[in-house]
């Protein structure tokens, strides 16, 4: 599954179509339709609207760029977060970069890598953003359809933040306006490789790291605190039935599943042919074990019993 996490969007853009439709014959499997905003944030956002004839291939999802320049202003990300399926900073300087990486609750940060950046990359700061699940994404729209100023900057800055990150946590975007700036997967890691990227790790880019970005910000929106997700598990009952006949059917309960798999729970065990519902008791390793050597020695010393009842026998 290939992603390309930055297609920017705008309303009744007649390019937007064919875009999708290059991205779906290049083998692209899931999109994500940007949107920008720049300075203080209106009241209300409206999310991307897919056009009515995009790929049916396409997983689309919605995605808002924040402009980040002031650390003092308030963003209001956690109620943007329940209205897009990603959240994206791209701060302008050093002391947003640093804000960004280490407090602000986002899902990835852009990067302009097609001007000169105002800032170095340092290597403990982009760890900190790593370490907490962000992703830092090179977008090469802007270096390969733009002037030849734009295509050095963009090597430039991105081999100096893939020497920073040692090729860990980076996803490769198209941000192309225009179908004509689309590249397919095979060429996006080739490019990884100029940038100084291995081959597997240019696959991961477009590949698992951008896979990993959408899971975990789905958690993020989904699941109590990324960690316990809520399914329900009951039966429908058919539309023939009465009320007294629902009332009798018996539907198993919600049950906690474990939405991250670093953190493991127990699962309660449901027993479809008991009427009262209990639940089966589990014991770990070390008391089956204890169980065993118990129901060992007493089968031994029933058998000693009964070995040493004829010799008592024939002494009296």
């Amino acid at each position: 599954m290939f992603y390309d996490l930055n297609v920017p969007y705008m309303p009744n853009d007649l390019e937007l179509s064919h875009t999708l439709h290059f991205l779906a014959e290049f083998g692209y499997t899931a999109v994500a339709l940007s949107q920008t905003v720049t300075g203080k944030l209106p009241a209300a956002l409206t999310p991307p609207t897919p056009p009515s004839d995009a790929p049916r291939s396409l997983t689309l999802l919605t995605r808002l760029n924040i402009i980040f320049s002031d650390p003092s202003q308030n963003y209001r990300l956690a109620n943007l977060a329940q209205s897009y399926s990603l959240i994206a900073l791209r701060p302008t300087n050093e002391k947003c970069l640093l804000t960004a990486c280490n407090n602000l609750d986002c899902d990835l940060i852009s990067l302009d890598f097609s001007v000169r950046l105002p800032c170095h990359f340092k290597m403990r700061t982009l760890a900190a953003a790593i370490a907490r699940g962000l992703r830092f994404e090179i977008c090469y729209g802007p270096g390969v359809g733009g002037s030849m100023d734009a295509r050095r900057n963009l090597i430039g800055n991105a081999m100096a933040l893939i020497r920073a990150t040692r090729g860990r946590g980076i996803i490769i975007s198209s941000e192309a306006k225009r179908a004509l700036a689309i590249r397919a997967p095979a060429d996006v890691i080739n490019l990884a490789c100029v940038w100084g990227l291995s081959s597997e790790r240019g696959k991961e880019a477009v590949c698992e790291e951008a896979r990993k970005l959408v899971t975990l910000a789905r958690l993020k929106r989904t699941s109590w605190r990324g960690i316990v997700d809520i399914v329900d598990g009951g039966q429908k009952t058919p539309a023939g039935q009465t009320a007294d006949q629902r009332s009798t059917i018996k539907t198993k309960p919600p049950t906690a599943t474990v939405a991250n798999p670093d953190v493991l729970k127990r699962k309660a065990a449901w027993d479809n042919g008991s009427a009262s519902g209990e639940t089966e008791q589990s014991f770990s390793n070390r008391e089956m074990k204890r169980r065993a050597k118990k129901a060992r020695l007493e089968v031994r010393s029933g058998n000693q019993s009964v070995d040493e009842a004829p010799a008592r026998t024939g002494l009296e």
